[in-house]
């Protein structure tokens, strides 16, 4: 099945530009987590939001979960790992599914935490980011796995199942690892070498030499998802019309710079979407 728009994130931008695709009357697929975004429901107060004077974080972002479910929008709680241009739009790729679209939003947000050196560098040399895509070419062999959110245990699980040895990297408090061959190493990695593949995972006093290593996480960085997309200083370069230097990807919200405001977000990711249904328009 093939959509109009495919919309990957659930802060501000996201739902902005969910509902209107939805009141544009566009096919699209919507990827975000179930409870949107975590970070704007644990915002302690939001004082600048149109219409909603000293709203809680909480309340806001139960404001836009209810408008979306009042309008029958659900999001696809699958994460994305890839977006590949192909000859009529994009493939996305999001665990074992594939998805295709003629157009891409991203309303990414803004990484907490920037790629770790050489992250880049191995990204299908070693590093992947979907377990259940690549887990069994290291069947047998040594790994690491970085996680950043207790919501992807399972994964962790899973590629115990297939690998002899585990080295497991969860950057959250409360993890419940329990296979017999995880080595729970409670550390953040530095850098990731090796020659043509990954050999090793370096923390600041060692290193791990592994076969490969699994980074699972809810976002990928935009360079990392998006080959050839621009981005200066961590951002997505884009012009007034949410464009960006890929012919219909358009991006909004936090991922595009500063001000990091939800009022923000939410206009930019009205524009991205009316910028790519002017785009569809163009291009039938």
């Amino acid at each position: 099945m093939e959509f109009d728009i495919a919309i990957i994130g659930g802060g501000a931008a996201g739902v902005s530009a969910v509902i209107n695709a939805k009141i544009l009357q566009k096919k699209f697929i919507w990827f975000a987590s179930g409870e949107l975004s975590k970070k704007l429901s644990q915002a302690e107060l939001v004082k600048n939001y149109p219409g909603l004077p000293d709203v809680t974080g909480g309340e806001l972002a139960w404001t836009l979960k209810n408008h979306c479910e009042s309008m029958n929008i659900e999001p696809c709680e699958e994460v994305v790992t890839g977006v590949y241009q192909v000859e009529d739009g994009f493939s996305l790729l999001a665990g074992n599914n594939s998805y295709e679209a003629k157009t891409v939003i991203l309303c990414l947000g803004v990484e907490a935490a920037k790629p770790v050196n050489g992250e880049e560098d191995f990204v299908g040399r070693g590093i992947s980011y979907c377990a259940t895509c690549d887990g069994f070419l290291y069947k047998g062999k040594t790994i690491a796995v970085i996680c950043t959110d207790k919501r992807f245990e399972h994964e962790i699980e899973y590629l115990c199942s297939l690998a002899e040895k585990v080295y497991a990297v969860p950057l959250y408090r409360g993890y419940e690892i329990k296979a017999e061959n995880a080595e729970i190493v409670l550390k953040a990695p530095v850098k990731f070498e090796g020659g043509k593949r990954l050999e090793r995972v370096v923390f600041k006093d060692g290193f791990k030499e592994v076969d490969g290593a699994f980074l699972l996480k809810g976002a990928l960085s935009p360079a990392i998802l998006v080959h050839g997309l621009k981005t200066e200083s961590g951002h997505i370069f884009v012009n007034r019309d949410c464009s960006t230097n890929i012919a219909g990807v358009f991006a909004a919200g936090d991922c595009t710079g500063r001000p990091y405001q939800y009022v923000k977000a939410a206009g930019e990711g009205n524009v991205a979407v009316h910028s790519a249904v002017e785009y569809l328009s163009k291009n039938k």
